[in-house]
């Protein structure tokens, strides 16, 4: 993708993020995010057929992220300015959901999060067997891997949910703790 492509496709993302701060993910239009991000129809849908295609894509490109930031050791950004990465995957998305990136808690906790949270199970669940129950089991071989990772993947989504509906009380990092301690036992 060339810089022209990624700076329209940032443009429609950054766009999307706005609306999704004001309004719905059901009630945003697919000319709304046309007109906020200041391109055309035709170039929009040269990126994305659809507005559940953005939303997945959105999904990919976090999900993305922090697979590639495990991968590069030395990968940082403005969460980590002033102090190094996270070694825990679980801690990395968790900074993110607090920073809010492209509003993905209002798309977790909303009145239409069944769409984003289908996309955000399956990125997780990728996740998760790939990064975690492939490399890291060493007890009850016995459980289906898929069983693992589904059941890894839905306590990590309900404790985001619990964390974002109590108001974020909890650091990243100490719910890193918490859950890592609960999973760790079963891997």
């Amino acid at each position: 993708m060339d810089r022209r492509q990624q700076k329209t496709r940032a443009a429609i993302f950054a766009a999307f993020g706005g609306l999704l701060a004001e309004k719905n993910y059901s009630k945003i239009t697919v000319q709304e995010i046309i007109d906020a991000a200041n391109v055309g129809r035709t170039t929009f849908y040269a990126h994305f057929e659809t507005k559940e295609d953005l939303l997945k894509a959105l999904c990919e490109e976090l999900f993305g992220h922090i697979v590639k930031s495990m991968e590069d050791c030395a990968h940082t950004h403005g969460l980590y300015s002033d102090r190094s990465a996270p070694e825990s995957v679980f801690c990395h998305l968790l900074q993110h959901l607090q920073q809010n990136d492209k509003n993905v808690t209002g798309l977790l906790s909303g009145e239409s999060s069944e769409i984003f949270m289908r996309f955000f199970r399956d990125s997780l669940n990728e996740l998760i067997r790939s990064r975690i129950v492939s490399r890291d089991r060493k007890t009850n071989e016995e459980i289906p891997q898929d069983f693992l990772v589904n059941h890894i993947s839905g306590s990590f989504v309900e404790m985001a949910l619990w964390w974002i509906k109590g108001g974020m009380k909890q650091t990243p990092e100490e719910l890193d703790r918490y859950f890592c301690a609960v999973i760790k036992p079963v891997l």
